[in-house]
């Protein structure tokens, strides 16, 4: 499989090659369709699989990447749901030990899923727009949800 691009610059995976025509898939849709030849070209130095990482919104991909089990997803969607939040707020609220908890926070602000802020004179975290966006679209709420990246 390999990422081809076709003449208006749209990019597809090129599932297969025949003579004239070559069928592709759309990373975003996962339709499938011919395409002729002479109108694709390879796209060198992308991935197949980067490409068809593509097709889930950025928010989410970036999500998929900071959170790696179900109480760091909690944790992100606390902040998006009651954030922001102090840090001491988090301490007491949640069953994470200091380190567990400043480790996820830092992985979130690594992926820009959270700022720091004051919360109510203190130390604190808010989820960013793109956080939001992504548990809006893992709740199943593609209406409300913008590519925030």
């Amino acid at each position: 499989m390999r990422t081809v691009r076709d003449a208006d610059g749209e990019t597809y995976l090129l599932v297969k090659r025949s003579g004239e025509s070559s069928r592709v898939r759309d990373p975003e849709t996962g339709e499938e369709r011919y395409v002729e030849n002479a109108t694709l070209e390879a796209v060198e130095g992308e991935s197949p699989l980067e490409t068809a990482a593509t097709g889930v919104p950025e928010p989410v991909r970036r999500t998929v990447r900071a959170v790696n089990d179900d109480r760091t997803l909690g944790l992100l969607v606390e902040l998006v749901d009651r954030g922001p939040l102090s840090v001491r707020e988090l301490m007491d609220a949640y069953d994470m030990c200091e380190s567990d908890l400043h480790g996820r926070l830092a992985e979130f602000r690594v992926a820009e899923l959270i700022e720091e802020v004051d919360a109510g004179g203190r130390r604190g975290y808010a989820a960013t727009p793109v956080a939001e966006a992504a548990v809006r679209l893992l709740r199943g709420d593609p209406e409300t949800a913008t590519d925030e990246s």
